[in-house]
């Protein structure tokens, strides 16, 4: 399995958005245009990243400014977060997740945001609950939490 930065395999721009899009509903095009935004490297964020194993994405997340809530001021967010059921308890989301935050710090970000339903999942990775903020649309609010690095 390796990590591919997505601004490192263009190839992979458009099955990487089908395959966000797959995991999460969301349109087709946001992912398009934020994949396109981050090959075109005008600053650290957006940025996307796979796990790819014999060609096939096992999991993916990305690195936007904001992932759909009120709290603006805690940013940037890791979102998209998902590893495929067959692919799970690998170790595939730590090696995502260490990877973004060490990426991100390459860029001079230190501190990453995350809002996540799960509890003590991100913990093993060095994540920190930090608050709760209310989703755009949600009727109630989820967990942030925090990556120092």
């Amino acid at each position: 399995m390796e990590i591919w930065k997505i601004r490192e395999h263009e190839e992979m721009a458009d099955q990487a958005a089908r395959w966000f899009h797959q995991k999460w509903g969301i349109p087709l095009e946001a992912y398009e245009e934020s994949i396109e935004e981050c090959l075109k490297r005008k600053s650290p964020v957006p940025q996307w990243y796979v796990a790819v194993e014999q060609g096939k994405i096992a999991g993916g997340l990305g690195v936007i400014e904001n992932d759909f809530h009120d709290r603006k001021d805690l940013a940037p967010n890791v979102c998209a977060v998902y590893v495929e059921e067959a692919f799970r308890c690998r170790g595939i989301a730590g090696a995502l997740l260490d990877c973004v935050c060490e990426d991100m710090r390459l860029f001079g970000i230190n501190t990453l945001y995350l809002v996540t339903d799960h509890t003590s999942f991100y913990e093993r990775y060095g994540w920190e609950f930090l608050c709760m903020v209310q989703g755009d649309g949600e009727e109630e609010k989820t967990r942030m939490y925090v990556h120092r690095g």
